[in-house]
């Protein structure tokens, strides 16, 4: 039997064919179109439209079809995409149209044998727990429609142009630009056969070296998810470039497979993640745009997050994992920038969502402006803190969901009190179990709401201490 239908940190997945099918997309989008104008429908002048958009997954264009059509039946005027274009372009779109929000097909990250469905509110950014949970009620109430005749032709529209302009006027285009094309910089991007293949083209006007720019549902055998196993074509062509051109500035930009996550390669080849790209972030929007606001952090974010917010006197805010409790701070406050390890990053002077193009703008700005390779100024940064660290994160699998049970109920009934030798000193539990200890390091242990699986996420003076931390939680794992 097909699993239930759950939304989960951002949207309802499943693989393709078993559990999500045409059958159940023709009745969830109606359902969440519903839930959008119940919600939204005030703050929009009683909108009836709604965006349906669309990843490069296999078969992308006839499920979002599927969807728009039966969105059309129960009612409302649908603006179905032209094409494939990264998640926050349609989310984009809902906010500038005034539409009611957006539905858009796509799994992000996971494997090629999954597909998913986000639901964007009206704002620009993805809609709250409280408003999947009243899709999903809905869901198990009412019945699936006897389908209509489609009496007229679908409205589709183009999602690029007005996406790209909206981000060629956030940068200066003009200076980032002239560094390419004047050779002072060389860009490289893996797309992962994703949904910004073309988009920094289109943005900058000039030619990219992409990596994986062709539609490969299979994703080479992998995953559109911007980690360092995923990235050996592009870890190649910059080792190669560096090879041949020793000096001058170099870049490698990953995207995952909805174009709202990043990550990056600095000029030598290393791997670079969200909690490196957070601080040069921070950094280069209040020094070079002059911009103010929270920084808002995950949980699981480095303590470099704080240090450099405190550097240029701004407050930080921490909220659980998922960019969902980032969007809604974002709703309510000022913020400079909201970002989890992930690779999510948004900021307060664009739509509440998680931008990977705009990401990648600002990262090529600050390269531009400063003249210095990402490790360059994030190993600055380190200094003018005084605080440098490693991190890592493993997802430990567990025989199954009993033992997931167990373990909960130990760290409930009796918290740890001692890990890898360190004496623990504080624990947070707004998401998991954050343990920080004597010597300044700290463990997160979280666990998958669906699956057998325990996250552990740790952060170190050195790589060893890391190690020898999440190996210590692996093993407490299995001897429960």
């Amino acid at each position: 039997m097909a699993k239930p239908i759950k939304f989960g940190t951002d949207g309802w997945r499943g693989v393709i064919a078993d559990d999500f099918t045409f059958e159940r997309v023709s009745l969830v989008a109606p359902i969440a179109a519903k839930i959008l104008e119940k919600n939204y429908a005030d703050s929009t002048n009683n909108s009836k439209t709604v965006i349906v958009g669309h990843d490069r997954r296999f078969m992308a264009e006839e499920f979002a079809l599927v969807a728009a059509e039966s969105v059309q039946n129960a009612g409302f005027e649908v603006l179905l995409t032209e094409s494939y274009a990264p998640t926050p372009a349609f989310s984009l779109a809902a906010f500038q149209k005034q539409a009611l929000g957006a539905i858009v097909l796509t799994a992000s990250h996971n494997p090629g044998k999954y597909l998913g469905l986000k639901v964007k509110g009206a704002f620009g950014g993805s809609v709250p727990p409280e408003v999947t949970k009243q899709i999903e009620d809905l869901l198990i109430v009412e019945p699936k429609e006897s389908p209509l005749e489609f009496r007229k032709k679908i409205e589709s529209f183009n999602p690029w142009p007005s996406y790209c302009e909206t981000l060629q006027k956030m940068v200066e285009i003009s200076t980032i630009k002239s560094a390419i094309t004047e050779g002072k910089l060389k860009v490289f991007v893996d797309v992962m056969h994703g949904a910004a293949a073309g988009g920094l083209p289109k943005i900058l006007g000039v030619e990219i070296q992409e990596v994986n720019g062709d539609r490969d549902p299979l994703f080479d055998g992998g995953a559109p998810e911007p980690l360092p196993r995923y990235l050996s074509k592009l870890f190649q062509e910059i080792k190669s470039y560096r090879v041949e051109n020793p000096a001058g500035l170099a870049i490698g930009l990953v995207f995952d497979g909805d174009s709202d996550r990043i990550a990056a390669v600095d000029g030598e080849g290393n791997f670079l993640s969200s909690q490196i790209l957070i601080p040069i972030l921070i950094e280069h929007l209040t020094t070079r745009h002059g911009f103010s606001g929270e920084v808002v952090k995950t949980i699981s974010g480095s303590d470099l997050f704080p240090k450099v917010a405190e550097l240029y006197k701004m407050p930080i805010f921490e909220t659980p994992i998922g960019y969902k409790y980032i969007a809604d701070r974002m709703l309510s406050e000022k913020v400079l920038v909201g970002g989890e390890e992930s690779g999510g990053i948004g900021y307060g002077t664009h739509i509440p969502e998680r931008d990977a193009l705009l990401s990648a703008l600002y990262l090529l700005e600050a390269v531009v402006m400063s003249g210095q390779d990402l490790s360059s100024i994030y190993h600055q940064l380190q200094g003018k803190t005084g605080f440098s660290s490693v991190y890592d994160r493993i997802d430990w699998p567990l025989p199954n969901m009993e033992v997931r049970s167990r373990l909960l109920e130990k760290l409930q009934n009796n918290p740890l009190e001692e890990v890898a030798g360190q004496k623990v000193v504080d624990c947070l539990t707004i998401d998991g179990y954050k343990f920080r200890f004597a010597d300044g390091r700290w463990l997160l242990i979280r666990f998958s709401g669906t699956e057998p699986v325990l996250r552990l996420y740790c952060e170190a003076a050195d790589i060893q201490q890391v190690k020898q931390t999440l190996e210590w939680a692996k093993n407490w794992a299995n001897s429960v």
